[in-house]
């Protein structure tokens, strides 16, 4: 019986080739490659060219690649207190669990935190990344990220991207079918309280409920539109200043169910009838939802769903060798679903 053979594999590129091309010792590549040590410009400049030129990858992926031990995965996520992020560490937790991986997880207060949180995660063990907003397209295309060999997924992002696995929902999609409904239901004055425009996400949503309102004949003015940050403070800020207007907004978009919180804490305080005085609408239906009164209606991002699927999206490209073939992006459907709040 003829048995088949497997592809002899590419020799893995070494720190000392590296060092070699680069003119400079094993050490200083170590010490630019992990963000450590002293060195200049000039060098840093001939390491990087010379990872990129040579494929440098890491020897903790490489050995992943070939199966030698449990994978680790790092999550990387934003410093917000928000039930969307509290769903995802818990989804992952349970969904690495169920895979046999070791999860690893940061937060990073700023998008000028995220590279040296995740040489943090690769000096912890990690071999692959899961990112959420912003840190997606902060990292995506930085050359000093690439350099650190990680296969990396991106869950809740806005669109492809070209060197990450993406999972995700059309957000512009859901905003619009969101909004559309409200004005459907005969809202004409519908603000929104915008997720941070640093965040691809939100910005979808943004341009979602400036469409849906634009196929009904209404426009979207700026004392309409108020920026939060996704959580439930800047939600009661962001309503404050919109309940003061002289012609108050009849119904209220949030990006996140966290700030729809805070806009139902405010229109009951101020003793407003909702939905008659007031309706209003989340996105990404987490537990809050239905533990606020009105319950909200929301979008429902399908948050075990995409985890689970980024986790074994990475595991399959951690099996392969590099490079191989382009990154996947994976479109979940959402669900609009519709409560008492709207």
């Amino acid at each position: 019986m003829q048995r088949s053979r497997r592809p002899r594999e590419r020799a893995r590129v070494t720190i000392r080739e590296v060092a070699e091309k680069a003119g400079v010792s094993a050490m200083t590549v170590s010490n630019v490659f992990n963000g450590t040590g002293k060195f200049s410009a000039g060098t840093r400049d001939r390491v990087m060219a010379a990872i990129a030129a040579l494929g440098y990858v890491p020897s903790s992926a490489a050995r992943r690649l070939v199966g030698a031990a449990p994978a680790r995965v790092g999550l990387l996520y934003a410093g917000v207190d928000s039930m969307f992020i509290h769903a995802v560490l818990a989804a992952a937790a349970v969904a690495s669990a169920e895979r046999g991986l070791q999860l690893i997880t940061r937060k990073a207060g700023s998008p000028a935190e995220a590279l040296e949180v995740a040489r943090s995660l690769q000096r912890s063990g990690a071999d692959a990344l899961l990112l959420l907003p912003p840190f997606d397209t902060v990292l995506s295309g930085c050359a000093e990220f690439a350099a650190l060999g990680l296969v990396t997924a991106s869950i809740a992002t806005a669109a492809p991207l070209p060197d990450m696995i993406t999972v995700r929902i059309d957000n512009r999609a859901a905003s619009y079918a969101i909004t559309e409904r409200l004005a459907a239901k005969g809202r004409r004055r519908i603000a929104v309280i915008a997720g941070p425009q640093d965040h691809s996400d939100s910005v979808e949503r943004l341009e979602g409920c400036r469409a849906a309102l634009a196929a009904h004949g209404l426009s979207l003015p700026d004392d309409l539109v108020v920026e939060g940050r996704f959580t439930f403070e800047s939600g009661l800020a962001a309503t404050e200043r919109l309940l003061a207007l002289p012609q108050p907004p009849d119904a209220i978009v949030a990006a996140n169910d966290d700030m729809a919180a805070g806009a139902l804490w405010v229109a009951h305080r101020l003793g407003l009838a909702l939905p008659r005085d007031l309706a209003v609408a989340g996105f990404d239906d987490t537990l809050l939802a239905t533990r606020v009164w009105p319950p909200l209606t929301t979008v429902r991002q399908p948050i075990d769903r995409m985890t689970g699927r980024a986790l074994d999206l990475l595991l399959d490209a951690l099996r392969r060798p590099t490079g191989e073939d382009p990154p996947a992006d994976v479109l979940e459907a959402y669900d609009l679903v519709e409560r008492a709040s709207a």
